[in-house]
């Protein structure tokens, strides 16, 4: 992809003076916290990619976890370590290093990918929704409805559909020429930050980032409305307290993440810029790569008994093999 990044850039390059790289100035400029927020934005990058990684392995080795609902479960959690790994790990290194830079190659990648996964996080949201509605709206349809090739397809959709999405904004932004100012106040290359940066007319670019936004967050959106109205009205029809209870708690994570990923969107991006500080920009950025895929997993466990049985199964059987290394060799043997 750097490769063609380069291509593209040369192309439009012209006669025009263009940068080589940024400098990405990170959540402080004082020197005297870079190692704390060091040891802590490693600490939270090392419970992501533990946690996610856990459940994606969990769901994987155990049978009873091999339905859609989990399917798409795997798929967020992998979304959500590739989302952490596009910033985290530089801006660990420039702390590191001492160093602020990131080339222009590699900020455009970096922009790229970050697109990609916050808005996969986004439309499984809302496949999930629709899997939720099936399950309790039409639970004896649901193995009809919900088939192998339907599950694939709303698997592969969220990919396609954001791999669309972040070429449509890179190739434009390859459009754009970037001369003296080089300074990014930022921890990543944010699409917003480059726009503004550019000494090129960005008109274009903003109106297909408000539009192709709002696409992109509307339909989601409209999807878990209209499922949750839907599987409200189904509980409320049903008689037993415990029935309504036991319907609710296959919701009950889901609609914990979605209060939680579009909270921090309108809470960040909705609010008047008065009732908010200067660097909501970085707030709204660390909340969205950081803290929501790191407490996703906990959300998913600790308020799932078939999530946190097959994570116990996993860790002792894991703790088993590492204490009994011979144990592996007896049980492929069987």
């Amino acid at each position: 992809m750097c490769s063609f990044l380069q291509i593209s850039r040369n192309m439009h390059q012209g006669n025009q003076t263009t940068i080589s790289e940024f400098l990405l100035l990170g959540l402080s400029n004082q020197p005297e916290q870079q190692q704390l927020l060091f040891v802590l934005f490693l600490g939270m990058y090392l419970v992501t990619v533990a946690g996610n990684g856990l459940i994606i392995l969990a769901i994987g080795l155990d049978s009873y976890l091999h339905t859609p609902m989990y399917l798409f479960l795997a798929n967020l959690s992998f979304a959500d370590i590739s989302s952490i790994s596009t910033s985290v790990p530089k801006m660990l290194m420039n702390i590191h290093t001492n160093s602020q830079s990131i080339s222009y190659e590699s900020c455009i990648t970096q922009m790229y990918f970050s697109i990609v996964f916050v808005n996969i996080d986004n439309f499984l949201l809302g496949v999930m929704a629709y899997d939720r509605f099936v399950a309790i709206c039409h639970p004896l349809n649901y193995l009809t409805i919900m088939q192998l090739r339907f599950c694939i397809f709303l698997t592969v959709v969220p990919w396609v559909l954001s791999n669309i999405v972040a070429l449509t904004h890179t190739l434009l932004l390859l459009q754009l020429i970037f001369c003296d100012i080089s300074t990014l106040p930022h921890f990543f290359c944010d699409l917003a930050l480059l726009l503004k940066l550019s000494c090129s007319d960005t008109m274009i670019n903003e109106l297909v980032l408000f539009f192709v936004g709002l696409l992109v967050i509307t339909f989601p959106i409209s999807l878990i409305f209209f499922s949750y109205i839907c599987i409200i009205r189904a509980v409320l029809r049903i008689s037993s307290t415990e029935g309504k209870w036991k319907a609710f708690s296959t919701c009950g994570s889901h609609f914990t993440v979605v209060l939680l990923f579009y909270g921090t969107i309108v809470g960040v991006y909705f609010f008047p810029s008065s009732m908010l500080p200067d660097d909501r920009d970085k707030i709204g950025a660390v909340l969205f790569t950081v803290v929501t895929p790191m407490v996703n997993p906990f959300i998913y466990s600790l308020r799932n008994k078939d999530m946190k049985g097959a994570l116990r199964k996993l860790i002792n059987r894991k703790s088993f093999l590492l204490l009994m290394p011979w144990a592996s060799t007896f049980l492929s043997s069987q």
